[in-house]
């Protein structure tokens, strides 16, 4: 159904562009902030390989701003988030930004991945729309600084120096990188690659695999041939899970980690009791009990709708929701974009029910926080 909403949608928006019905530049631009509601954007992938990632990062966010709207929205204005189906290609997310922007949406937020981010930030930037809370660690999206774009998580470089100093830490030295050929893939290559290199270490072996395909044959051999003690893997779930399984069967006997934009539910799904040995960095709390008091939060959102389950996803999307929402608190009635992202810069040391931020004028980043986890054959995740 969510599906054929969206091609119906879709369809509908071009058969308008064809007739010319679609609003003005001007007139657009009023479109997405009125004195009852704020219009954001987001393309994500809902179908292909990484439809998970979007779609549950969508619903945690939803989850959130339905919370708010119940409640009268954020000064008497309702929070509504459109979504257009990108299917994690970066010429589509392209057209949906463009999209987007040409209705006048307040901002873009959620975008999920390093490929499609790298040319959405771009188009925002000129339209002077804020890109909040892309679902990506890639440093390329925050070096060099970018007023516009917004980021609520901790970086690749962060999680991948987390993941390099645990493995080193039990005696490990032969660390291969299984990696995504595009531009997240090469983006958590470079954080294994600078981590390691402060030990005098480098990756033992290389393997890519394509976006959107799980052929990981010629990166299995590759990798195998050169004995790693510990495979750090930078792709999507499907890939990575196919990776695993074949290289279980090669009699890999050691440890698989991942960084967090793997999807860690979605990956524990496709894994079964493959799971065993597979670690997952997050940069989220822990979504699965009230350990901090946003989760107890997310949780609590969650069983109230009937039939949704807890996941890594789905709570940074409520947490990127929760954060949205405050900054629009912080702007006041009289909301502009510009006094959106002065009030995003304003937010201080900011505890958010237990998980810490801090933006600044020249500090885009809120935070830092990476922990590791465990998946286990028997389709738990063991902090």
């Amino acid at each position: 159904m969510q599906r054929r909403t969206l091609l119906t949608y879709a369809s509908r928006v071009a058969g308008l562009q064809a007739l010319g019905a679609l609003p003005s530049r001007a007139s657009a631009q009023a479109s997405g902030l009125n004195d009852t509601r704020i219009v954001l954007g987001q393309s994500a992938p809902f179908s292909g390989a990484a439809e998970q990632l979007g779609l549950q990062f969508h619903l945690g966010a939803q989850l959130f701003f339905e919370g708010v709207n119940q409640k009268g929205g954020v000064h008497g204005r309702r929070i509504e988030l459109r979504r257009l189906d990108d299917g994690y290609e970066p010429e589509r997310c392209a057209a949906n930004t463009r999209q987007l922007i040409g209705e006048g949406v307040f901002a873009l937020f959620g975008y999920i991945g390093t490929p499609t981010s790298v040319v959405a930030l771009p188009l925002a930037s000129e339209a002077k729309v804020p890109f909040f809370a892309p679902f990506t660690g890639a440093e390329v999206l925050r070096d060099p600084f970018n007023r516009y774009a917004i980021h609520v998580r901790a970086s690749y470089y962060d999680e991948t120096a987390a993941i390099v100093r645990q493995t080193t830490a039990t005696g490990i030295r032969k660390i291969a990188v299984f990696y995504q050929n595009d531009a997240y893939g090469k983006a958590g290559l470079e954080g294994v690659s600078r981590a390691l290199k402060t030990l005098n270490l480098a990756p033992v072996a290389l393997g890519t695999v394509e976006r959107n395909t799980v052929d990981v044959a010629k990166a299995v051999d590759d990798i195998m041939a050169q004995r790693p003690e510990a495979i750090v893997q930078i792709s999507a779930y499907k890939s990575c899970a196919a990776f695993i399984r074949e290289a279980r069967k090669r009699g890999f006997v050691g440890n698989f980690y991942n960084v967090s934009f793997v999807g860690t539910q979605a990956l524990l799904d496709e894994l079964g009791a493959d799971a065993k040995g597979v670690v997952v960095s997050q940069v989220m709390p822990f979504p699965y009990t009230p350990v901090t008091g946003i989760s107890g939060e997310y949780l609590a959102a969650v069983r109230a709708k009937q039939g949704r389950a807890p996941n890594y996803s789905g709570i940074e999307g409520f947490v990127a929701a929760k954060v949205f929402t405050e900054a629009l608190g912080r702007a006041g009635r009289a909301l502009t974009r510009e006094g959106f992202i002065n009030a995003i810069q304003s937010m201080r040391n900011l505890d958010l029910g237990g998980f810490p931020l801090d933006f600044g004028p020249d500090k885009h980043t809120g935070s830092r926080f990476v922990e590791l986890t465990l998946l286990t054959e028997d389709g738990r995740i063991r902090r």
